[in-house]
């Protein structure tokens, strides 16, 4: 399975027990619909491993403490901390209307009720306190917060997001 093929789950954060079983922080404001995992895919170096799981709950809501098959021991955990989760893309539960997952809009048009097309949303950083749309305008770079309100409509068959951004924003880019 390849990396770009997979969604970023989470994050083995430390040992729960001394018969390795482990915590994970996951990356979800739904952390329930993974429960019931049969497997996963642990980034291990430079490849993603699939691991599969003999039991899985939530440990104080935010957390799922699980167990790896053949992850018996303390250091068999050990080896483990700090490695990402992932899973594949089909995965992921299916968003109507205007939410959307960052992956699923690279290459959609970002269209401003006001100043029109403005280009193609070339990726999502999402490495600031707030997510900003990368956007391409004839080779320059539009930044455009990505706040609820700034957003009217996400048209899935057009591959458009209609924005309304304050004035004058686009044009300090242009």
């Amino acid at each position: 399975m390849k990396k770009e093929d997979c969604f970023y789950l989470g994050k083995i954060v430390r040992k729960y027990s001394f018969k390795g079983e482990l915590l994970a922080k996951l990356e979800t404001d739904e952390p329930e619909t993974y429960i019931n995992l049969d497997s996963v895919f642990v980034e291990y170096g430079p490849n993603l491993v699939p691991f599969f799981l003999e039991s899985s709950q939530l440990h104080k809501s935010a957390l799922l403490r699980f167990k790896f098959e053949d992850v018996d021991t303390e250091e068999d955990a050990d080896d483990l901390i700090g490695a990402d989760l992932y899973l594949p893309l089909t995965m992921l539960p299916e968003l109507t209307g205007d939410k959307f997952y960052f992956h699923e809009i690279i290459g959609f048009t970002a269209v401003d009720a006001n100043f029109g097309a403005i280009g193609e949303i070339t990726s999502v950083n999402d490495t600031t306190a707030q997510a900003i749309f990368e956007i391409d305008r004839n080779g320059s770079q539009v930044l455009i917060p990505m706040i609820d309100d700034f957003i009217k409509k996400v048209d899935r068959d057009k591959k458009e997001i209609h924005l309304e951004v304050p004035e004058g924003l686009i044009e300090l880019y242009l």
